[in-house]
């Protein structure tokens, strides 16, 4: 369950980033609210996850899968270009992830 809360923690993350961007500023009430209600599930989930998983492991991959999801979100949504470059990198951050999950022994 550990690993089921810091991915559900992770994509809580990504939920709050893309509703943050629609509220335009916190303009917009409907996505402010639903910033917020993300934000808390976010940490809800990261502090379970917590409970049996080392911070120096957690954090980087809540981290992580909610940087790789909002770039991929920012794509789909709102047309961001990623540089080329970037996707070597984006792997290189998907890899790490792997590697910290195949050596930590949780």
């Amino acid at each position: 369950m550990t690993w089921f809360y810091l991915i559900l923690a992770g994509l809580f993350e990504v939920a709050w980033a893309t509703t943050m961007k629609m509220s335009q500023g916190f303009s917009n009430f409907k996505f402010s609210l639903l910033t917020v209600v993300g934000m808390i599930a976010s940490f809800t989930f990261l502090a379970f996850a917590l409970k049996k998983m080392p911070l120096g492991i957690a954090y980087p991959i809540w981290t992580v899968v909610g940087a790789v999801g909002s770039i991929i979100i920012g794509i789909i949504l709102f047309k961001d270009k990623v540089p080329t470059m970037t996707w070597l990198f984006i792997g290189l951050l998907i890899i790490g992830i792997i590697g910290i999950k195949v050596t930590s022994g949780h």
